[in-house]
């Protein structure tokens, strides 16, 4: 793995462990929910795309993969604690990808994978 990825996906990880540290959920708040979207979901998502398309394609190693893994389903249950909903995801970045591809919306893609905002 570059280290152009693992520093991203390092930066990511510490953005997310430093806006748990300071999310306060109450009151809900989706202005809030969609900054999380932008600052840390899409980015995630995008740097696997980015990834695994055109010249660039790379192998994640299995700690990469799951670290990247880690850091999406951390912005994704900040994102749904902006809502009131207490999350453990377990979603596939993969998965993501797809649907990011798919819907080219991030806000879509947080949407269907973890059912918030109830729509």
């Amino acid at each position: 793995m570059s280290h152009q990825f693992h520093d991203r996906i390092r930066a990511l990880e510490r953005r997310a462990d430093e806006r748990a540290e300071s999310l306060d959920p109450d009151p809900p708040d989706e202005e809030r929910a969609l900054e999380l979207l932008r600052e840390g979901v899409g980015p995630t998502v995008s740097l696997y795309c980015e990834a695994r398309t055109g010249d660039t394609w790379a192998r994640f190693g299995e700690s990469e993969f799951d670290r990247l893994e880690a850091t999406l389903n951390r912005w994704l249950e900040l994102y749904a604690a902006c809502y009131g909903v207490d999350l453990d995801g377990e979603f596939s970045i993969r998965t993501a990808a797809e649907l990011l591809v798919d819907t080219h919306d991030v806000r879509d893609v947080a949407t269907v994978l973890t059912g918030v905002p109830d729509r």
